[in-house]
């Protein structure tokens, strides 16, 4: 059987491609892995803390956004969106079907919103593991909320449901957006 049908059955199989140095000649690196960043040493010697005032002062100019204003630019795209499929269309079955698929990011969202602020986790291990889980419940209460909608909601229109989903989903840029950290 012949792996390669552009080469000929009876040819030499081909010698893979060699990776060609680019360092300058006399220098010193001849690592393969050697990216050729500046300063990239490999240890932590390269890593300097910050001072008390550069973090202040790193804190002040990017300030944190909030689980929950986050969530209010969803819910209010979400509300936007209900409203335009219940006013375009006159149809209540479509209105519906676009509020469960707003109410399918919204709710989950605020669930994991209220787990990971009800109180601070205690150390970085314990902050990954809290996010994960909390990540984890948003996902199974989203899929179970879709597929309660799917088979309990015999008139879904899919186009309203997917689009407020949609929208809703992607409200947190209204947010980033407001907070100024896109300039133009």
């Amino acid at each position: 059987m012949n792996p390669d049908p552009a080469r000929a059955p009876d040819a030499p199989p081909a010698e893979p491609p060699r990776r060609v140095q680019t360092n300058a000649p006399g220098t010193a690196s001849q690592d393969p892995w050697d990216d050729g960043i500046e300063g990239d040493t490999g240890d932590e010697a390269a890593f300097k803390p910050l001072t008390r005032e550069q973090a202040q002062d790193l804190r002040a100019r990017l300030p944190v956004v909030s689980a929950w204003s986050l969530l209010t630019w969803q819910a209010a795209a979400g509300a936007v969106m209900v409203a335009l499929w219940g006013l375009l269309s006159l149809e209540g079955d479509k209105t519906w079907s676009a509020l469960f698929g707003a109410v399918s990011v919204v709710v989950p969202n605020a669930l994991m919103a209220w787990g990971m602020t009800r109180r601070p986790a205690m150390g970085g291990g314990t902050a990954v593991l809290s996010f994960m889980v909390w990540e984890l419940i948003k996902i199974i209460l989203a899929v179970a909320i879709l597929v309660a909608v799917a088979v309990g909601f015999k008139a879904l229109s899919w186009a309203a449901l997917l689009s407020t989903l949609v929208v809703t989903l992607k409200a947190n840029w209204l947010a980033l957006l407001r907070r100024g950290r896109f300039k133009k």
